[in-house]
């Protein structure tokens, strides 16, 4: 998403977006629209985070949310909530995008149940004891219904048939007379005609959800629709509000800062899966045409030989060389594709630990950018001891967001020894979860005759049990907290950032693997041909570095990705 300068370019038309990394956004923002069980977030789990799951209470379980309702709400107030952490930056996707289809989601709900609870006032508090028959009855059926024993669905069936065959009775054979006969009619009726309207509505507003479901991971959407970011006044608070939330989310995407979480990795670029070191001693060249002292005495021979010297530098200004170098990788002798332009950028990756739940910025910056002054003295100083230290990366994004390959080089010279350590990093594409498109409900049954032989039945989209769950949830949407309480919720893995938290290795596609193997060798020859060039522009013996060189160019070749952040040690 390009970056907005008012609120006319943040919330104005939509329209379609373009960009590479629209499929991973998509995927990710069609998990706001999903009506699986909120369980199925699990199946996401991954080397650097793992999603739980706040199971409802066991009387509440009519109170649960799916999957749909617990991301939207869950990844909305991580994001924008007051009082929120900072998060870790979205290689690969757009995390404000994702955020506006969670609202968007959120506000087709909740017109649904703004109309639920008006179906249940009417239908159901109006006559509240033959609504809590009904909503114990159905509580009953949903825990009988979710054991695993497979006689369980026949005996909630069961169960239902029979308490209406009971409400029959009831209504045939009436205890009561006068008022309270046609009240006590009315309550056991009321619910169950409030329940065919709440049908209608469910089912219509399921339809639009999958819609967009759909249309997300078919590439034919536009922008997500919040209406509540548009300022409807001078004075509306709540839309300043948001827009200082959403400026917030784009500075830390912006960021330059990242965090390094031990055998985790670089939280949103992944682990390293390899590395390579060249390291050799400063030595100058020596002093050509000198002249020839034979039996001169050692005191005059040093007056006239002088010693070589090397032209001082400093560790940054090998960087700037570097990059400089790396910025042309897009270029080469033939027209036979290659390097997509490059992102090259200045990092400062500061230590948290695998076990952290948080990250802190360094305080002082502005937008959370370090500026180049500071990035230049962490570069020079912090070399050894405690500290954030400097990196130099080079990055690509691929496969429409997929796949991020993130090449970094740090520079130390310590003692008389310069060392250019290359490291690479790879991040996967989003789960196979959330790039499944919605399907019809299906069931497997036995045929009437050929009962050996089995057919499917399509199921209603929105089932009986769904209706009430639905319906009970409504009149307690107003308040969330509650709403989890009773129900669950999604919890989210922490420190959280939108696109390491729900990645996959990418080693699983072959050719996503080639792509981030086939990167490591020409980043390495670039990096040391700006390295050597400038040393030798310095008066550095150079013979020792192409050597080396020319050593870890073969070594680089090496087809196996290995865990460089799981030290054997």
């Amino acid at each position: 998403m390009s970056d907005v300068g008012g609120w006319g370019d943040m919330f104005g038309p939509q329209v379609p977006r373009t960009g590479s990394d629209q499929k991973a956004t998509f995927a990710l923002a069609s998990a706001a629209y999903r009506d699986d069980e909120v369980i199925k977030i699990l199946e996401t789990n991954n080397e650097w985070h793992e999603s739980t799951v706040k199971l409802p209470r066991r009387w509440a379980t009519i109170f649960r949310p799916n999957l749909g309702e617990a991301f939207s709400q869950a990844v909305v107030s991580r994001m924008l909530g007051a009082g929120r952490k900072p998060v870790v930056q979205s290689f690969g996707l757009e995390p404000q995008t994702v955020v506006e289809h969670c609202m968007a989601a959120n506000n087709v709900r909740r017109q649904r149940d703004r109309q639920l609870t008006g179906v249940a006032l009417l239908c159901g508090v109006l006559f509240l004891p033959g609504l809590l028959i009904w909503l114990l009855v159905f509580q009953i059926r949903t825990v009988i219904a979710r054991r695993e024993d497979k006689r369980a669905g026949a005996m909630a069936t069961t169960l239902l048939v029979a308490v209406g065959a009971l409400a029959v009775l009831f209504l045939i054979r009436m205890p009561f007379t006068g008022f309270w006969a046609w009240y006590a009619r009315l309550a056991i009726i009321a619910p169950v005609v409030g329940w065919f309207l709440a049908k209608q509505i469910c089912e219509r507003t399921a339809k639009e959800l999958r819609a967009h479901w759909d249309s997300l991971l078919s590439g034919s959407t536009v922008g997500a629709k919040v209406p509540e970011s548009v300022p409807s006044s001078p004075g509306d608070t709540r839309a300043e509000r948001l827009r200082q939330a959403f400026g917030e989310l784009r500075d830390e995407q912006r960021s330059n800062v990242v965090f390094y979480a031990g055998p985790k990795g670089i939280l949103g670029m992944g682990t390293r899966w390899g590395h390579w070191h060249l390291a050799e001693d400063l030595v100058p060249n020596p002093v050509e045409d000198a002249p020839k002292v034979g039996s001169l005495s050692a005191d005059l021979s040093k007056h006239l030989v002088p010693e070589p010297e090397i032209n001082r530098f400093q560790s940054f200004d090998v960087v700037t060389a570097i990059q400089r170098g790396l910025e042309r990788l897009d270029t080469g002798p033939l027209t036979t594709g290659g390097f997509p332009k490059p992102k090259v950028a200045h990092w400062i990756v500061s230590h948290i630990g695998a076990g952290a739940k948080e990250v802190s910025r360094p305080s002082g910056t502005t937008a959370h950018q370090v500026n180049l002054e500071e990035i230049r003295k962490t570069c020079n100083s912090q070399q050894y001891d405690q500290g954030d230290r400097h990196y130099l990366g080079v990055q690509w994004t691929l496969w429409d967001g997929n796949l991020v390959i993130t090449m970094m080089i740090t520079v130390t010279v310590l003692h008389k020894t310069l060392r250019i350590e290359l490291t690479g990093h790879a991040l996967g594409p989003v789960h196979g979860l959330f790039t499944t498109k919605p399907a019809a409900k299906e069931k497997e049954v036995a045929k009437q005759v050929k009962f050996w032989e089995t057919r499917k039945v399509t199921l209603p989209l929105v089932d009986s049990d769904e209706v009430v769950r639905l319906t009970a949830r409504a009149p307690l949407t107003w308040y969330p907290p509650l709403l989890n309480w009773l129900g669950g919720s999604l919890v989210l893995p922490e420190p959280f950032g939108l696109r390491h938290a729900w990645a996959a290795q990418p080693w699983g596609n072959r050719f996503m693997t080639d792509d981030v193997l086939r990167t490591a060798t020409p980043v390495m020859r670039v990096v040391h041909e700006a390295t050597i060039e400038f040393l030798k522009g310095h008066n550095v013996d150079t013979e020792k570095f192409d050597g080396r060189s020319s050593v870890l160019s073969g070594a680089v070749q090496d087809p196996t990705p290995k865990k460089d952040d799981v030290y054997d040690a």
